[in-house]
């Protein structure tokens, strides 16, 4: 649906350049946007290596775990359903760590691997549990206290304060969580598997 949509507003963009005469200013912008966004993506991969090699120590160096077992009391709020010591907390830690930190490319392949821990949980049944769709939510929602992805884009951007939205950034991203945490907690107690 996404390459549809794409593919669209190309066309249209194309075909009103074409109707209005302007296509020269269309190539312009078409050429344009391609150096500009080869130099974001060189601007964003310093950073995404940078804090997913902290990760990576982070984990090695049992910072993870320490983590998990500081969010212990809040994981067994929301994912009642995995076992006391079991990897996926560790898993599901390091994933909020990159989603706090705004790492959200970075975040996803964290995210994949605590999913992976989860199905395990739930012996790789076809029907996601609890807390797979609660981890879902969670990494939905991607709260920030750090959103680097963005800072670095409104860098690049030009812009002179480009952590002024870090407190929008906050909220916004507080509001989504806690919603979708207690639609999640509401949704779980009916039974949707039964068809």
């Amino acid at each position: 649906m996404l390459n549809t949509i794409w593919i669209v507003m190309i066309l249209a963009g194309v075909i009103t350049g074409i109707l209005t005469g302007r296509m020269g200013e269309v190539s312009d912008a078409v050429l344009e946007s391609c150096v500009n966004s080869v130099n974001l993506v060189i601007a964003m991969l310093g950073s995404m290596c940078l804090w997913s090699g902290m990760m990576k120590v982070a984990q090695k160096g049992g910072l993870v775990n320490n983590l998990a077992k500081l969010l212990k009391g809040i994981f067994r709020f929301l994912f009642p359903g995995i076992p006391k010591d079991h990897s996926a907390n560790g898993a599901i830690a390091m994933s909020i760590s990159a989603d706090l930190l705004g790492l959200g490319n970075a975040a996803t392949p964290l995210g994949i691997m605590a999913m992976k821990e989860l199905s395990d949980v739930n012996k790789n049944s076809t029907v996601a549990s609890n807390a797979m769709v609660m981890f879902g939510v969670v990494n939905a929602a991607c709260i920030q206290l750090i959103p680097s992805t963005v800072l670095i884009i409104r860098q690049q951007a030009g812009s002179t304060e480009p952590s002024s939205v870090i407190p929008c950034i906050w909220v916004a991203s507080l509001i989504s969580l806690v919603s979708g945490i207690a639609a999640a907690k509401l949704l779980e107690k009916f039974n949707f598997s039964k068809g």
